[in-house]
């Protein structure tokens, strides 16, 4: 078993113990994920692209910085196994389609969004 598999395991079982499977529909777990992915931006809102690279050498700041990476992981983890989603297959298969879209020769150093795949 993976770390991630087991992690999945490991919310199965807390949300079970809990009584909480019945809210776990994909919708609240989407909405949820939304939310603490808003909670994440929420501590860069204001910051200098400077000051958000260094966000994690200030101590109080590191720690609500993890706290939301921590959340968001925990309902993408959520949601993918509600959905039976590997979200490591996944992840590979969306990088295998970035590589095609997003080729070294034409995007290397360009921000630009490339068009959809035919």
């Amino acid at each position: 078993m993976s770390e991630l598999e087991g992690l999945a395991e490991r919310l199965r079982r807390f949300a079970q113990a809990r009584d909480w499977e019945q809210f776990h529909t994909p919708k609240n777990l989407a909405m949820a994920l939304a939310g603490e992915v808003g909670e994440l931006l929420a501590e860069f809102q204001w910051l200098t692209p400077s000051e958000s690279s260094e966000v994690m050498e200030d101590p109080e700041a590191s720690g609500r910085v993890r706290s939301e990476v921590g959340d968001v992981m925990i309902f993408l983890i959520r949601l993918a196994d509600i959905l039976d989603i590997d979200l490591v297959q996944a992840a590979h298969a969306k990088l295998d389609e970035s590589e095609k879209r997003y080729t070294v020769e034409d995007y290397r150093g360009s921000a630009r969004k490339a068009p959809p795949l035919a």
